[in-house]
């Protein structure tokens, strides 16, 4: 049994999804089929979050046009008698998110990002489903909530994997077991509450690994718009170069330090099972691509660089001029955690503490309304985060030359630093 990961990319446009066809009819053993949103449905949905927490016509307006695209997009790939199928199953997934801006509450806003967001991968799927079906591809849709059963901490949940383990095994195996091809949704989930929930950005990776590793698959294949995996994003760096072979360890370092080939969960699964995880190019199936494995005998990497934008970085400093302690420390990653804060980057001195954080607005204020009773708070907006692993003094130089660096971080292989 193997697993195959399909992005937005693979399925932007109807002839993007029908070139999709011999990739899985090639397909040798029982195949789960994981699927993200369409094209830049995502984006698409998280500006409907924003509308619906302060204008809510808008966000409805924004949903009939996304309800309208996905329509249009099913009318082209479906011949009429299919189409005119598609129309009614869609139609409580659109239901599902007028309720949803409905509910929408900036006081809430990661719930609400949720319960909007997580639409996009039904509706992808929901046709690729049934345009599957119509070629004669004989599979079952399965919604994944029914299935990934995780705790509520909203737009980057953890999963219960005892539990998803189980549900996996009773109403997958036995699909499997009879040759069916399964087709589900990756980055969404479920609370015991039956709340959705999402993974975190880039989460299909995430979900085509677990169900991999429960499922004891013999491979998982991340199908995407290049070649392999590059030693940058080729979107931001003109002459990057491709990495054929690469360890568990590297990646999940990669992916630690925000790159955003792989999501930072995907690789422990896969590593605990044994599985190898390929990253091949759905527009030439033919390409060799990324193998990523155990093997650990050295391998000569080129330099490795992940460039987030949107930083904030927050220095905290003692109001009386006390050393940040081991005590202090903790006070301040309680802090962190119990509001559900990722620190990207981090260095203390004597009274001072500094993190780099994704600039999210209202995580930001909450972390500063926290520490703000005991702390003078100082922060710098607009910042990037640039890390290079395997890094030489000469890249260095070149990524940072021109630019204000706030602060720098080495170790013997990677180097950080946060500039403008």
């Amino acid at each position: 049994m193997i697993v195959y990961k399909f992005g937005g990319a693979s399925i932007a446009t109807p002839e993007r999804m029908q070139a999709l066809l011999p990739i899985i009819k090639e397909a040798q053993h029982e195949v789960v089929v994981v699927v993200s949103a369409m094209g830049k449905t995502t984006n698409e949905l998280e500006e409907i979050v924003q509308a619906a927490c302060n204008n809510k016509a808008h966000a409805h307006e924004l949903a009939h046009a996304l309800e309208s695209k996905h329509l249009d997009y099913a009318s082209q790939i479906l011949s009429p008698e299919n189409y005119s199928e598609a129309k009614q199953i869609l139609a409580p997934f659109f239901t599902e998110l007028q309720w949803a801006i409905d509910d929408a509450d900036r006081a809430r806003f990661d719930y609400s990002y949720d319960q909007i967001v997580c639409i996009g991968e039904l509706l992808s799927t929901r046709i690729f489903s049934l345009f599957l079906a119509q070629e004669n591809l004989i599979n079952t849709w399965i919604d994944a909530r029914a299935l990934i059963r995780t705790d509520d901490t909203w737009r980057d949940a953890r999963v219960d994997v005892a539990f998803t383990t189980a549900q996996v095994k009773v109403q997958l195996t036995p699909l499997l077991g009879s040759g069916q091809r399964v087709i589900t949704q990756g980055f969404i989930g479920a609370t015991d509450n039956n709340q959705s929930v999402t993974l975190g950005r880039e989460g299909s990776d995430y979900t085509a690994a677990l169900l991999a590793s429960m499922l004891g698959a013999t491979s998982v294949s991340i199908w995407k718009d290049v070649s392999g995996l590059r030693n940058a994003d080729p979107k931001l760096f003109p002459d990057t170069v491709q990495i054929p072979d690469i360890t568990y360890h590297e990646v999940i370092e990669m992916a630690y330090y925000g790159a955003q080939v792989i999501h930072p969960k995907t690789i422990k699964p896969l590593h605990n099972a044994g599985i190898p995880l390929y990253v091949k190019c759905f527009l030439d199936r033919t390409e060799r691509g990324t193998i990523i494995h155990a093997n650990d005998t050295q391998i000569a990497y080129p330099p490795i660089i992940v460039w987030k934008r949107e930083q904030v970085l927050l220095q905290v400093t003692t109001l009386d001029f006390s050393f940040i302690t081991e005590d202090a420390l903790s006070f301040l990653y309680d802090t962190f955690a119990r509001l559900k804060v990722r620190v990207n980057m981090i260095q203390n001195a004597a009274i001072s503490f500094i993190a780099c954080l994704d600039n999210r607005p209202e995580k930001i204020e909450a972390v500063i309304k926290a520490l703000s009773p005991t702390y003078k708070i100082r922060r710098n907006e607009d910042v990037s985060l640039l890390t290079i692993r395997h890094y030489t003094p000469e890249i260095l130089f070149g990524m940072t030359m021109n630019k204000t660096i706030l602060l720098e971080q080495k170790t013997r292989n990677t180097v950080q630093v946060v500039m403008m």
